[in-house]
């Protein structure tokens, strides 16, 4: 949907599990020395000004990213949300004023001469925001990046991550995740895939954390993160990461930062995690 921009969350409490996850992802698939292929199907702008622009408007960051900014001395938190900190820091240092990186603009801190990058972004404005910042580091699409995602498997070398976080503003993103990860599981199934969702109190979000582990119940890893009760019929109050072949460092890394976050980022006590899967 061109209607959605992302902007309006950054650095919120989904960005900090979103790009957590993405950063600890990075980390382990770089640690051998053979090429990475990142592709991010919904990219977004790339960087965010938190006190103008989209994020000034609903301050979402203020109850996400700026809480764990202040949680006091870093060195007293795990190793995995300390270099969350730091990649973020380091990502849109460069900005005239404090902003907050895209998942993009993370990965683009974090890939090494031997990697590549390919961003798919739909609206024409952050497109064109994203190409300013990127272009010379990463080919920009744009496009559809469920389309897109297609001709991009199985890559070579065999080694990709794939980053899914569609907007959700139409009930079809969601059939569409779920199609498209069936379809690149029988392309790629070796690659490592992350995808991202809302937690809603109705509609298609419900289930989708069970839809998606019929698609791969052998070798996955899923976490949410609530941050408030549900109310109502409407209003985001968690989100979850889904991470199909997930490097088997994750789930222990998670047991330290997920505690921390819920406690740190949920309303009113209202904090909650949840983390299952299985691994080969």
């Amino acid at each position: 949907m061109l209607s959605y921009r992302h902007g309006f969350h950054a650095g919120n409490h989904a960005d900090v599990l979103k790009h957590l996850i993405q950063i600890l992802l990075l980390d382990y698939l770089q640690k051998k020395d053979k090429p990475l292929l990142y592709i991010d199907t919904h990219a977004g702008a790339g960087c965010y000004p938190l006190a103008s622009g989209f994020a000034a408007k609903n301050r979402e960051y203020q109850s996400g990213i700026s809480r764990l900014q202040h949680t006091g001395n870093r060195r007293n938190l795990p190793a995995a949300l300390r270099r969350y900190l730091s990649v973020v820091d380091a990502s849109c240092d460069a900005e005239t004023e404090a902003s907050y990186p895209g998942s993009p603009l993370i990965a683009l801190q974090l890939l090494r001469p031997q990697d590549r990058a390919e961003l798919f972004e739909l609206h024409p404005a952050d497109c064109d925001a994203l190409q300013k910042r990127a272009y010379r580091h990463a080919k920009i699409h744009l496009a559809d990046g469920f389309a897109g995602l297609k001709a991009l498997l199985p890559p070579t070398p065999r080694r990709a991550l794939v980053l899914i976080d569609p907007p959700y503003e139409n009930k079809a993103d969601y059939q569409t995740l779920e199609r498209s990860l069936r379809e690149a599981l029988k392309r790629f199934a070796n690659g490592v895939y992350a995808l991202w969702y809302p937690l809603l109190p109705s509609g298609e979000s419900r289930g989708l954390e069970e839809r998606l582990i019929a698609i791969a119940p052998d070798n996955y890893l899923s976490a949410t993160l609530q941050v408030s009760a549900p109310k109502g019929e409407r209003g985001m109050y968690g989100s979850g990461m889904f991470v199909v072949n997930p490097p088997w460092t994750l789930r222990g890394e998670l047991e330290e930062c997920l505690p921390l976050l819920a406690q740190w980022l949920g309303d009113n006590g209202e904090g909650h995690f949840t983390l299952r899967g299985e691994q080969r």
